[in-house]
């Protein structure tokens, strides 16, 4: 079950346009204080820029949005951005559009245009990412059920993360928590009772 969705990691985007440099840079967070933090991280690595343009949302119903057009013309930077982003259904993330000016103005359109474009490339960069309810369930099964547990691989919902040979095979596998009794009784089926358990997390994925 998709919680939300947000960018996949994070990613900058640079371009000129009529001499002024945009760069993008967007990142996943899950706090407005790891928001601001990372604002600003990059006012510092950009500390002769003309404008760093910051745009965050936070919360899984996108609760916490915010923009700042700092110092350009009101609405013509942080507001479109913003507005893409929710267009997109994407939340938990930060975005900075910084510019170093180059001498020629754009106008109320063309900032509108450029400020958008350069967010909507860093996004295109990272990617977008549909967070799930995980399970990681950590089994250990006797060496001769690994390779049926392979084979169930290809046809059940779970993939098998990590694998580390002992005296027995100790198997990490991974599955949407909705999936986790269909699981649990595969694997029941194949050893002819649970496998013992050693350990089981569930996180958001």
């Amino acid at each position: 079950m998709i919680r939300y969705t947000t960018v996949q990691k994070e990613a900058t985007s640079e371009e000129v346009i009529q001499r002024s440099r945009f760069i993008g840079h967007i990142a996943p967070i899950s706090s407005r204080e790891e928001a601001e933090a990372y604002i600003r991280k990059i006012r510092d690595l950009h500390k002769t820029a003309t404008h760093h343009v910051p745009v965050y949302i936070v919360g899984e119903q996108m609760e916490l949005q915010w923009a700042s057009d700092d110092g350009e013309p009101q609405g013509t930077a942080g507001p479109p951005i913003l507005q893409m982003l929710v267009r997109e259904g994407l939340t938990n993330l930060v975005c900075v559009v910084t510019r170093y000016y180059g001498g020629t103005k754009l106008g109320t359109g063309g900032l509108v245009r450029a400020y958008t474009e350069t967010a909507r490339q860093a996004l295109t960069v990272s990617g977008i990412h549909p967070v799930r309810d995980m399970i990681l369930l950590k089994v250990r099964l006797p060496y001769p059920l690994l390779g049926k547990l392979k084979n169930l691989e290809q046809d059940q919902p779970f993939s098998i993360e990590n694998t580390a040979y002992a005296q027995e095979v100790d198997i990490l596998l991974r599955y949407e928590r909705e999936y986790h009794e269909r699981v649990t009784g595969m694997l029941a089926d194949l050893n002819s009772g649970m496998p013992p358990v050693l350990e089981l997390t569930e996180k958001l994925l």
